[in-house]
């Protein structure tokens, strides 16, 4: 199958958020090979790329948008490749495996180093490219290798020295600008299952506790400034419950953003304006946003 070209999808439809407008068209594959002619489709399509995996951590503008939805539906099971020094279990994954479905499998594996990420939507590549974290856990803390695509390396793999991966960030070194990330080999550590599964349910059981997981969010909208936790920041100036139109903050945890119903990219970004500001009179601190806007 070669790469294929359908209609713009509008964004309301492909996230989590419920939000945003149609982009310009969709590329559509499932093969890594196939990313080599992605250069010259995008040439002819116009428009800028926008890789959309699982859909979560977007915030989609209203509209018409001028974007190219890249999606790389890169699937299949996990599969084990060898041991590494240090009795550590390398595994390889495709970039559209859903993260649930690989912090699932890894368990009943025994292999430890993500089950901190149970409940963390979305898929390994884009868990990759934002380098998702939850509960001391990080993709980037475990990657080892990654296969991806940009204009200027072309497709390729890099391993762990041609990456850097901080909180919320993920660099290639060379590539500036727009990549695919297509699949990803983790370096894990062996444990008992039990002991594995059991730590993921506490995970789960404290996350449906204390964040909205089965409302329309985007995950944590904000990150949390050095030494602080946004949410904390966000609560002391007011905005737990806030809303503007259909957009507002949840009354659970003040860094998630819920679309109530109807919502509008220009009520989220009032809110969001309006909630910068009030942390920054109160406390310094500035807001980085965490989810990915698009354009």
């Amino acid at each position: 199958m070669a790469l294929e070209v359908r209609p713009g999808p509008l964004f309301a439809d492909r996230t989590t958020l419920r939000l945003g407008g149609r982009a310009l068209a969709e590329i559509v594959f499932t093969r890594p090979e196939e990313a080599a002619g992605l250069g010259d489709v995008l040439a002819g399509l116009g428009g800028a790329p926008f890789v959309l995996g699982g859909g979560s951590n977007v915030l989609a503008g209203d509209g018409e948008l001028p974007l190219v939805v890249v999606s790389p539906r890169i699937a299949g099971e996990p599969v084990i490749l060898h041991e590494r020094p240090q009795g550590k279990i390398r595994v390889r994954v495709g970039a559209g495996v859903k993260l649930q479905r690989l912090v699932a499998w890894l368990a009943t594996q025994g292999l430890s180093g993500l089950g901190g990420l149970i409940g963390v939507p979305g898929t390994v590549g884009g868990a990759v490219a934002g380098n998702a974290g939850s509960y001391g856990d990080a993709m980037g803390d475990v990657l080892a290798r990654v296969l991806l695509w940009s204009p200027g390396t072309g497709l390729a793999w890099i391993g762990c020295e041609g990456f850097a991966a901080a909180y919320r960030r993920f660099a290639v070194t060379g590539v500036d600008g727009f990549f695919v990330v297509l699949a990803a080999e983790i370096d894990c550590e062996v444990e008992e299952p039990v002991a594995i599964r059991g730590a993921m349910v506490a995970h789960l059981r404290q996350k449906r506790a204390s964040q909205p997981i089965t409302a329309a969010t985007a995950g944590s909208l904000f990150k949390n400034p050095p030494g602080e936790a946004a949410w904390r920041l966000l609560e002391a100036a007011g905005f737990r419950g806030k809303r503007v139109g259909g957009m507002g903050f949840s009354e659970k945890h003040a860094n998630f953003m819920v679309n109530y119903g109807g919502g509008t990219c220009s009520e989220a970004f009032a809110l969001i304006d309006a909630a910068r500001e009030a942390v920054r009179e109160r406390s310094g601190h500035e807001l980085e946003l965490e989810v990915r806007v698009a354009p």
